[in-house]
């Protein structure tokens, strides 16, 4: 991360990313990887060379060492590898379509529009309350799961908010679940790169049958994620994606499916972003994750501090020290919008943060207590600026000199708001800047 980029008056300096939950940058060890492994890159599966062989057995085990990330094991779980936790999340509802006839599926309030639009699909979508410490409503997914009795396909939960950072208490959810009949899948993107993952617990009860991920959120930006899943479920779905790879046999009158995780993984795989994917992991391992957690509070707390002491800023986090949360938070201050700020930092500073709703639509819309009438209004109208937040995401790269920088950055921008905005005005003050969409 030591690149310069240039700033508004043409100055290079050293950029600092905070943008973490959206993109992290690839990992040293990840680019090595990539680089050593790249003059034995081949064909998977059916070729018979060194090359293909080789290429072959990185795959495999790869979903070894994802497995064991996440607190699995293979005669329990298998890994399939998708483009990313979108493509994971709709190949997921795909399967249980054809799995099940129950009619519901339970997402919280919080989730990114990639864990809510899929299940839209083939379900009727429930929407668990978040409460005043902003994490899942286990009363409410209590007495959901009570009302939909046997009609509950899956609840649906993210980790972790990719807006407030707040840790949802996942294995009391799964319990939950589990004691009224249904499946529980987790949105381990935003949590995987900052905490441990149990999917088979000494408790089995609190066992999350389904988890998925990105890589390029842990350091591996290499056009590869992961869908895991039981066996079981995925033992008799058709492919979503139908072709080369997925089937044993095809002719006209007749068609084989491979056996899971194959089937779901038509076409050539992502060689090279599964290396990525196995040298973030091994890394991850090698750091240690404890270590990590360890880091990444005691900067998170670091930042929060500092930030709250800047006038007119208001935090959008753990609604106190009790509360877990990942190193992710967001934030507004008065009488600057939210894009300006971005662009702001971006420009003047060389500090790269996000701002708008980060596809949490009716959670950012709950945070900010913005009705529907006026989200409508502002949707219709675009001469009026579109509310959203700004995000700060860290990283156990990030260090304390950079968020001083950032901190700082803030306290100059509050005490020159009449510059700033002024030198600013011209930009989009768009739902997301460059359309009208709530991004």
């Amino acid at each position: 991360m030591d690149e310069k980029i240039p700033l508004e008056d043409g100055r290079l300096v050293k950029g600092i990313h905070f943008d973490n939950a959206a993109t992290t940058p690839p990992l040293n060890s990840v680019m090595k990887a990539i680089q050593q492994f790249a003059p034995w890159y081949s064909s998977v599966g059916r070729g018979k060379g060194y090359k293909s062989e080789r290429s072959t057995e990185m795959i495999e085990r790869t979903r070894l060492n994802v497995l064991s990330f996440v607190g699995s094991k293979g005669d329990k779980h298998t890994v399939i590898f998708t483009k990313n936790s979108t493509e994971s999340m709709n190949l997921l509802s795909h399967i249980l379509h054809q799995a099940t006839n129950k009619r519901y599926v339970l997402a919280s309030e919080m989730e990114h529009i990639s864990n809510d639009l899929p299940w839209r699909n083939y379900f009727e979508v429930e929407y668990i309350a978040v409460n005043k410490n902003g994490q899942i409503s286990l009363d409410d997914l209590r007495a959901k799961l009570m009302a939909l009795q046997g009609q509950v396909a899956l609840v649906t939960i993210t980790g972790a908010s990719n807006v407030t950072g707040c840790i949802n208490p996942i294995y009391e959810a799964a319990e939950l679940t589990h004691t009224y009949g249904a499946k529980i899948h987790v949105d381990a993107a935003q949590l995987i790169p900052h905490e441990s993952i149990e999917m088979m617990r000494r408790n089995s009860v609190g066992n999350i049958d389904f988890l998925s991920f990105t890589g390029h959120k842990l350091y591996a930006p290499f056009g590869t994620a992961v869908l895991i899943g039981e066996k079981e479920v995925f033992h008799e779905a058709e492919p979503l994606l139908k072709g080369g790879g997925t089937a044993h046999i095809a002719l006209r009158s007749f068609v084989q499916w491979n056996e899971a995780p194959d089937r779901f993984e038509g076409g050539t795989p992502n060689v090279m972003g599964i290396v990525a994917l196995n040298a973030a992991i091994r890394t991850l391992q090698q750091i240690n994750m404890e270590t990590i957690i360890e880091y990444e509070k005691q900067i998170m707390n670091y930042a929060l501090d500092r930030l709250q002491t800047i006038d007119g800023l208001s935090l959008f986090s753990a609604s106190n020290d009790n509360q877990p949360q990942v190193s992710v938070f967001s934030f507004t201050i008065n009488e600057l919008h939210h894009q300006d700020i971005a662009q702001i930092l971006a420009k003047e500073f060389g500090i790269s943060v996000r701002s708008g709703f980060f596809c949490a639509y009716s959670y950012v819309q709950k945070l900010l207590q913005l009705s529907d009438e006026r989200i409508d209004e502002i949707r219709k109208d675009a001469s009026i600026p579109a509310p959203g937040l700004v995000r700060i995401s860290l990283s156990f790269y990030n260090t304390f000199a950079e968020v001083n920088q950032l901190a700082e950055a803030l306290q100059q921008i509050t005490s020159n708001k009449e510059y700033y905005t002024r030198k600013y005005e011209a930009v989009p003050k768009g739902i997301c800047g460059r359309q009208r969409s709530l991004l």
